[in-house]
């Protein structure tokens, strides 16, 4: 059962519409966070402990509604739990939301959410995501110590971005061998949808490869740069995908396949660093046979998790996150070779390799320090 929390909301009445909402898939625990004094409202969604404390980001943006923030925390949340069970870490998956502009951010609410996540004692551990920074991670670590991703003046690792975007390079070099035969990337051709820190980052990486790029960001002062300093190409975000190429990487936000977008698709592999990549489950099917190698994002993009579980652990160094980093490579071949033998699609066969981990009992998780 799904317990629902709300804390400090006097004015919310939560019954019905929490409970029919067709997103929960085994949600152990969502608390909903409110503090009038600094405007901060939040959902916090646990989707399993099975393997551990649950990790995952807080991700600050706007949503047009609190159903589709609702829905988006409940998503991220199962992806997580997936994406730290495929990666061989010891913690379930969790998200955070905070709901609002960007000009809502300040250190008291930070602080403030920091102070919800410090009530759940430990259930469930913070971390950088989409909109949030390592300033961000420094203050709630203000008031708690079951956050991750702080700066290294803070003790922490520091952002987490090269990681996620190194772990998507193994990705992309694991599918090459299956769609071509080889991993070397090089004179192949390849479009980032999205160049914030993760993207920007594997457009170097790639470019170190050899291959050649496109680009598109919504931002276009965030594009030219990038694309000056890797002779990359540009186009309108609104086509990225429709570019002929031979892999698309989307590394902004989630729901770019959809079946509006698939069949305008002239790749021959997805794999990128955005998280719920596809609209729905049946967009894994609709890849499959338009002839796409789709690598699930929760696969690709687990760099960026390795990397803040080891500042949790506290006895990982860089050389060892590097190298499970690299160990992503083993995993997609796994799991590409698990769907074509079972005659499933790439994200159905992750799905199922993840369930079985997290079956499993689960060993100890070290606490984090204090």
């Amino acid at each position: 059962m799904v317990e629902v929390s709300v804390l400090d909301l006097p004015d919310r009445e939560l019954s019905e519409p929490v409970f029919t909402n067709p997103s929960f898939c085994g949600h152990e625990q969502v608390v909903y966070c409110h503090d009038a004094s600094c405007g901060l409202k939040a959902i916090i969604a646990v989707h399993s402990t099975a393997l551990g404390p649950a990790l995952g980001g807080v991700r600050f943006r706007h949503y047009d509604s609190e159903p589709e923030a609702l829905s988006d925390v409940l998503r991220l949340a199962e992806g997580m739990t997936y994406k730290a069970a495929l990666a061989g870490l010891r913690y379930g998956g969790g998200k955070s939301v905070i709901v609002g502009p960007p000009s809502l951010r300040s250190e008291e609410l930070f602080r403030s959410f920091g102070r919800f996540v410090a009530r759940l004692g430990g259930l469930y551990l913070a971390a950088e995501d989409v909109g949030t920074t390592e300033q961000d991670m420094d203050w709630i670590r203000q008031e708690t110590v079951h956050v991750c991703g702080r700066s290294a003046r803070q003790g922490g690792l520091g952002d987490p971005s090269p990681s996620t975007a190194f772990g998507v390079l193994r990705a992309m070099q694991a599918a090459g061998v299956r769609r071509w035969g080889t991993d070397d990337l090089a004179g192949r051709h390849v479009t980032i949808a999205g160049v914030g820190k993760v993207g920007s980052a594997l457009a170097g990486l790639l470019a170190e490869a050899g291959a050649r790029l496109t680009i598109s960001d919504v931002d276009e002062d965030r594009a030219a740069p990038v694309a000056a300093r890797y002779s990359a190409a540009v186009v309108d975000p609104r086509w990225a995908h429709a570019v002929e190429c031979d892999i698309f990487a989307p590394c902004a936000l989630g729901g770019i396949l959809n079946r509006a977008s698939i069949p305008q698709l002239r790749s021959s592999v997805v794999a990128g660093a955005a998280n719920n990549q596809l609209a729905d489950d049946g967009c894994a099917r609709a890849l499959d046979e338009a002839g796409i190698l789709y690598v699930p994002d929760f696969v690709a993009n687990a760099g960026g998790l390795i990397h803040v579980a080891a500042e949790l652990d506290g006895t990982i160094f860089v050389d060892a996150i590097e190298k499970r980093v690299r160990n992503i490579y083993d995993t997609v071949l796994a799991v590409l070779d698990a769907a074509g033998a079972a005659g499933i699609t790439p994200a159905a066969a992750a799905v199922e390799l993840a369930r079985a981990r997290t079956a499993a009992p689960a060993a100890p998780t070290p606490a984090p320090p204090t």
